[in-house]
């Protein structure tokens, strides 16, 4: 018997692994845990009261340079609240105002967008399309999965649960029952319908983002963008280098390669 029978042979044998191991990938893959987030908040957001808010979810919309993707929209008298979904686990660092926020799991540190700041691009693109005011539309940052704040967070960034919380705690009727029919009717009509073309166009558009983004600059303290400097007196006078945004807050300081 020849090499490739006894290869072929042997992994006939343990065939009922393989699927196995497919699954494994797929259950720790950033796409199912997206999935998977978004899931938990929409059964969530399911409990509120049908008669006084309206859940869409996934919703794709046209802006001027691409699409942007909202992971769910609440539209109720109290306002329109534009939800985004984190599924991530470890310590989580992060404050308003930062560019990049830090997960920490044990000793591996990695940087991700600021999400306030992410959903603040939906937010603009909500009040531009359905005509609203700021006032009228709320952010809210929802993370799920076995993740801990280690920095304060604002009221709107806050873990599965509490965004039951946060929108409950809206009491006064800010839209009439016709606002609130017409705004729906307006979302239905401008998202783009849910397809493969659609989907793709979106990831290609993020990964111009993230590619642009890529070559940002990004401080190694606090996560802030990092702006090139110059020093004025000293020895090195006129010697250009990377500062922190954020100074005096944070000193960090990069020589500029």
């Amino acid at each position: 018997m020849d090499i490739l029978s006894v290869l072929l042979s042997s992994l006939m044998q343990f065939w009922f692994v393989f699927p196995f191991i497919l699954l494994g990938s797929v259950l720790k893959s950033r796409w199912f845990k997206g999935v998977f987030g978004e899931f938990i908040v929409n059964r969530l957001l399911g409990s509120l009261p049908q008669s006084e808010y309206t859940v869409i979810k996934n919703v794709t919309l046209p802006t001027e340079d691409g699409t942007t993707q909202i992971d769910h929209i609440v539209v109720s008298k109290f306002g329109v609240f534009v939800v985004e979904t984190k599924n991530m686990k470890g310590w989580i660092f992060g404050s308003v105002n930062q560019k990049k926020w830090t997960q920490k799991i044990y000793r591996h540190s990695s940087k991700f967008q600021n999400p306030l700041h992410q959903n603040y691009k939906h937010v603009k693109t909500l009040e531009s399309a359905l005509n609203c005011s700021l006032n009228q539309i709320h952010s809210l940052i929802v993370f799920v999965g076995d993740s801990t704040f280690k920095t304060d967070m604002p009221s709107n960034v806050t873990y599965a649960r509490g965004c039951l919380k946060f929108i409950s705690s809206f009491k006064e009727a800010i839209l009439s029952d016709s606002d609130v029919k017409e705004l729906i009717e307006t979302l239905e009509e401008i998202k783009l319908k849910p397809s493969i073309v659609t989907n793709f166009e979106h990831r290609k558009h993020v990964k111009e983002i993230v590619a642009k983004k890529s070559n940002e600059k990004v401080c190694p303290r606090c996560g802030s963008e990092m702006i090139s400097r110059e020093t004025k007196r000293g020895e090195n006078i006129g010697q250009k280098f990377w500062g922190c945004s954020t100074f005096p807050k944070c000193r960090a300081v990069v020589k500029l390669s």
